[in-house]
Order: structure tokens, then C-alpha cells, then sequence
């Protein structure tokens, strides 16, 4: 694979996964309303529900000004994140790249979210009779399969490398 070919793959997924993401949220936006829940399967609802906080809520209850504090702080960590993946990619470590853009794609997508629309959209609500999981989305979802991904390949795959 040539570099340029390469560049071309990495970019490719990170718009795959912020067109998922963003769509998916268009698509649960245009069709309910906040806080109503469509019943998909016994432990499965899709949501509408906004998110100005970060994981969890954190900070959702802070007035305001923590979207542009976890505007800055995203940008800041995206930086970071293109380091490591750069690195990565001369490193051919194939997986952590993965991860990497997983990580990096899930950020920018709600990155996009806390910009134009002032918090994240959330809509995944997995629950078991009356206790519920806080709702997500697809750039939670990639975050969380990169983050996983990179924790198997520090734990499992330190010192292989595949060469050219």
C-alpha cells in the first residue's frame, strides 16, 4: 500500500464514521421529540435527548459555560490524537491506527454537534426494566471501540509490528 493510499484510507474512515454519526442523529432528530423514546427491543429504545455535559452528564447542570470549555479541551485533544496516529501510521502498527481513528472520528463528531448545536445529541438507551444505561450515540460508540482496540493492542500486541 503506498502512503498516498493510505492517507486516502484513513481519511475515508474518519468521514465514514462523522457521516454515521451525523446522519444518525439527523435521522432521530427529524423523527421524535425530545425526551420521547421509540421501543426497538425489550432493552432497546432510540431517544432524543441532548447532552451539554461531557460522559455521563458531567457538567450538564453548569450553566453554559462548559460547551465552550469542551470545545477548547476536544480541540486540544484532537491535536494529540493526530500525533498518535501519525505516529502509528510510520509505525505501521495497523490496529492502533484503527483505534486511533475511531477515537479521532467519534471526537469530531461531537465536536460538530457541541458547535452548531450547543450540546450532543444522544439516542442509544439500552436498559434492563427500569434501569437505564445514559443514552449515546455513534461518535460515543466509535470512541468507545477505539478506546477498547487500543487498550487490546497495548495489553496484547506491544512489540509487533507488520512490516512493508
Amino acid at each position: 500500500m503506498t502512503k498516498n493510499h493510505s492517507n486516502l484510507y484513513i481519511f475515508f474512515l474518519i468521514i465514514i464514521v462523522i457521516l454515521l454519526d451525523q446522519i444518525s442523529k439527523w435521522i432521530v432528530i427529524q423523527s421524535l421529540s425530545e425526551n420521547s423514546a421509540l421501543y426497538v427491543l425489550p432493552i432497546l429504545n432510540i431517544v432524543l435527548v441532548y447532552n451539554p455535559g461531557a460522559a455521563f452528564g458531567f457538567l450538564a447542570d453548569a450553566g453554559g459555560w462548559q460547551n465552550g470549555f469542551f470545545i477548547v479541551v476536544t480541540l486540544l485533544i484532537l491535536v494529540a490524537i493526530f500525533y498518535f496516529l501519525i505516529k502509528a501510521k510510520n509505525e505501521n502498527r495497523y490496529i492502533e491506527m484503527i483505534a486511533i481513528i475511531l477515537i479521532f472520528a467519534g471526537a469530531i463528531g461531537n465536536l460538530i454537534d457541541r458547535i452548531f448545536k450547543g450540546r450532543v445529541v444522544d439516542f442509544i438507551d439500552f436498559h434492563w426494566h427500569q434501569y437505564h444505561y445514559p443514552a449515546f450515540n455513534v461518535a460515543d460508540s466509535a470512541i468507545c471501540i477505539g478506546v477498547f482496540l487500543m487498550i487490546f493492542s497495548i495489553l496484547f500486541i506491544p512489540n509487533i509490528s507488520k512490516s512493508e
